[in-house]
């Protein structure tokens, strides 16, 4: 086997779990899904480009992190250190399936998490009561989620590709029927309207010792060498994608220099790489194919 095709199997069974699973994507003829985009849409955009996905994706666990009671409901509900991997294919799925997958697989993939939220509840160190179904909890993990993903698209998108503000204010409200579906109430749906949410929900974030225990344990996650290096350099990168007053909560002192002049060449090469290696996304073929078809009953 060469090493393309190691690569792309390694990445496949790392993200996806060897499975694609594309009947999600592929049918009913002319279902535009949950958000109702196409390849050209903000949302299809972003969640379709893989480097911002993979470092805005370990930039909103970080960030997420800093919320004392989402924290606490991960560390004492989730398996993410006994199964990280299993963990990181669960998210991937859920967020491509009620991205680019059908209507009843978006729903059947929202009912699964609403199922396990059920039974994510209990009591955070401070003393105070959580659950995982709090429609405000809800919120700020959406919130966090996206707004990282967004960075991550903006950061390493080609220049001409990148979303304008109007695109972005978009971005944002394609996305809300997630939240929303979720359980999740008065979802930002504007660049400024998630400023103005990340500025009022400050004062309630901070990093307790599981939010930094969780942290390093990201930065040395990797079954083996080539997979601790490729997670070593897109957590670096994801650090720069960060507001500055989260770094700062996080400990994590990174000059603005080697963030830019080294950290995002690195990541913008790994991206290339897996790319290279995973070829055109057999997920986004079948979704843009679902897409452009008309309904069977036209």
């Amino acid at each position: 086997m060469g090493l393309r095709a190691r690569i792309s199997d390694e990445l496949k069974a790392t993200v996806h779990g060897g499975d694609l699973k594309l009947e999600r994507y592929e049918g009913p003829a002319g279902d535009r899904g949950l958000l109702g985009i196409t390849p050209g849409d903000p949302a299809w955009r972003v969640h379709g480009h893989p480097t911002g996905m993979l470092t805005g994706g370990f930039a909103a666990l970080m960030l997420q992190s800093l919320h004392p009671l989402a924290m606490a409901g991960v560390q004492q509900h989730s398996d993410f250190r006994s199964d990280p991997v299993g963990r990181l294919i669960g998210t991937a799925r859920f967020v491509t399936t009620t991205t680019f997958g059908s209507l009843p697989a978006a729903y059947e993939a929202i009912a699964l998490v609403r199922r396990i939220h059920t039974r994510v509840n209990g009591t955070a160190p401070d003393g105070r009561a959580y659950s995982a179904a709090d429609p405000e909890l809800l919120t700020w993990v959406h919130t966090a989620e996206v707004s990282s993903f967004l960075a991550g698209y903006q950061a390493y998108a080609p220049r001409r590709a990148r979303l304008t503000p109007a695109e972005c204010d978009a971005y944002y409200r394609q996305v809300a029927p997630v939240a929303e579906a979720l359980g999740a109430e008065k979802v930002p749906g504007s660049v400024r309207e998630v400023e103005r949410y990340l500025d009022g929900i400050r004062a309630r974030l901070r990093a307790t010792p599981a939010a930094l225990d969780s942290v390093r344990f990201l930065r040395g996650f990797g079954r083996t060498g080539r997979e601790r290096l490729v997670v070593g350099v897109l957590m670096n990168a994801s650090v720069g994608l960060l507001p500055d007053w989260a770094r700062t909560e996080l400990g994590m002192h990174r000059p603005a220099a080697v963030r830019r002049c080294w950290d995002r060449p690195r990541a913008a090469l790994v991206g290339r790489t897996l790319e290279w290696a995973r070829g055109p996304s057999e997920i986004l073929a079948a979704a843009q194919r679902r897409t452009a078809s008309p309904p069977v009953d036209e």
